[in-house]
């Protein structure tokens, strides 16, 4: 055997070793989740909360050990800022980043372009705040949605208005697939329960003068108001409808349940009601989180903190199950969820993947905070 037949068959039995040993490796290191929110635009404290949430939940687990057997959790996050191509542009820069899975989803109309993303590149996706019926359809089989659908919030909402002896209803949104698809379900709900819908309105993203909107909200008879978008203009909304002599009833969706709504609207939200998501505080087996929240930010989690931290463990739990970060496992792990108890309560999914329950409570603005409303 001559010299270059020897040192062909070393660089062989090289090659062969490092291919043989590379998955071992790969098998031995950190597993890398991907976060997706908005942390810029005008949704960011929501987005930021739920980022801190997810990594408090993620340094839990690595204190206790980790996942399979000792390997850590990497947290990469992308911002969204709640804009459809920006989204896109950043669930495209997490798929690029081989993540095993991701976590996160806040504005629907954000959220929805994502699914095709991660559909194609088969990553199990947990999605924690976003929850509008139009993602239904448009999820490929990998993704699962913790938080109750508008489906579910459009039920408690003519529940709650016809409750109060409420006939004439006047929703307003913004024309995105979350504030719309509540807004019509709310309409179709509330007509197919034998009342009025006075006035049906669609105002734009950062509008500043809701003048003429308050007075055909007055002119209709709207005996109540049903803000189904962001609190961002939700609070100036309420404002001038309370400083233009509107004395009805004012609710909003969950969209704009953040205590950031009494800075906008101010005194005009005392006794605003808002169809919300369990929040922390209103959460017996919360108290812990919260002080660790608090502990770790300096400041109290928001609305989708418990939401968020559920579906950090909620991705871990299904990795530990899969037993691998094979994400046909981990899919088929999620989808086994059986109503165990989590942070903001029990978690199983309906055949579409979605939370098998309604989660959505009524809170009224009192004091410059939020109450759990007390019929």
């Amino acid at each position: 055997m001559n010299l270059r037949t020897i040192l062909k068959l070393i660089a062989s039995t090289a090659a062969l070793h490092l291919a043989a040993s590379g998955p071992a490796l790969a098998q031995d290191g950190p597993i890398t989740i991907g976060v997706q929110a908005p942390t810029t635009g005008s949704e960011a404290t929501y987005g930021k909360d739920m980022l801190n949430a997810i990594g408090l939940a993620a340094d839990e687990i690595n204190a206790k050990g980790g996942l399979l057997g000792g390997r850590q959790i990497t947290l990469v996050s992308g911002d969204t800022a709640c804009d459809p191509q920006q989204s896109v542009n950043a669930a495209s820069r997490l798929a690029s980043q081989e993540v095993v899975g991701v976590v996160g989803g806040y504005c629907s109309g954000a959220t929805q372009p994502t699914l095709k993303i991660y559909g194609d590149a088969n990553i199990p996706f947990v999605i924690v705040a976003a929850n509008s019926t139009q993602l239904i359809p448009a999820n490929p089989g990998n993704a699962f949605m913790i938080n109750s659908t508008g489906a579910d919030q459009a039920k408690t909402a003519v529940d709650f208005f016809a409750g109060k002896g409420i006939d004439k209803l006047a929703i307003v949104n913004q024309g995105d697939a979350y504030s719309q698809d509540l807004a019509n379900l709310t309409r179709d709900a509330w007509r197919a329960a034998g009342h009025e819908v006075s006035a049906f309105e669609y105002v734009n993203k950062g509008e500043q003068d809701f003048s003429a909107l308050v007075n055909k909200i007055r002119g209709s008879g709207a005996q109540a108001v049903f803000w189904t978008a962001y609190y961002a203009d939700g609070g100036l909304l309420i404002r001038q409808l309370r400083q233009r002599g509107f004395q009805g009833t004012i609710a909003v969706g969950d969209g704009s349940n953040s205590p950031k709504l009494f800075d906008i609207a101010g005194q005009a939200a005392e006794g605003v009601y808002a169809f919300s998501n369990p929040t922390a505080d209103f959460l017996p087996a919360a108290k812990q989180f919260i002080s660790d929240y608090q502990a770790k930010f300096d400041t109290a989690p928001g609305p989708y903190a418990p939401l968020a931290y559920d579906g950090m463990q909620l991705m871990a739990w299904a990795i530990d199950k899969a037993g691998s970060t094979d994400a046909d496992a981990i899919i088929k792990a999620l989808g086994s969820a059986d109503g165990k108890e989590w942070l903001a309560g029990p978690i199983s999914f309906t055949p579409q993947h979605t939370l098998a329950r309604s989660n959505f409570v009524v809170l009224e603005g009192q004091g410059g905070k939020w109450t759990r409303y007390q019929p």
